[in-house]
């Protein structure tokens, strides 16, 4: 019983441990921080923000997904030994991992919504969060308002 106390100290060390250090891309944080939050920030108009909502479902559909395999591989997988856990941790992993790179992918898919301004204030802010940005060519929007 001792031993698998231990291991599972060993899973969550190895599940959390990743995570602490690979964060230092800039996420806008699509599907976690509220639609509203993103859109007030980066002053979206109309069809950007209708985009955004449109990702944010899209992601945390994709998530949910991922979460319920999860919770199958642990209802299903066998935990009675070390080597049993090292197999169950990998495979959660892989599936944080897939977490990871579905949140990436939407942020970008994002940002290149964005205008010129809209992206500039993106990088300031990865800056002042000590953060990586995506790099992304920002959208040239034709202005609605016409000259005079």
């Amino acid at each position: 019983m001792r031993t698998l106390s231990f291991c599972i100290s060993i899973l969550i060390c190895i599940l959390f441990n990743d995570g602490l250090t690979a964060q230092d891309d800039c996420i806008l944080g699509v599907g976690i921080t509220k639609d509203e939050t993103i859109i007030d920030v980066f002053q979206l108009n109309e069809d950007q923000a209708e985009q955004l909502i449109n990702f944010s479902a899209e992601l945390k559909y994709r998530n949910e997904l991922l979460n319920n395999q999860a919770a199958n591989i642990l209802k299903r997988h066998p935990q009675s030994s070390a080597a049993e856990l090292m197999v169950l941790a990998n495979k959660y992993i892989g599936i944080r991992d897939s977490m990871e790179h579905i949140q990436r992918m939407i942020d970008i898919k994002t940002l290149k919504l964005f205008n010129e301004k809209q992206y500039i204030r993106y990088l300031e802010l990865c800056t002042e969060a000590y953060r990586q940005p995506f790099r992304v060519v920002p959208t040239n929007y034709q202005d609605s308002i016409p000259p005079k």
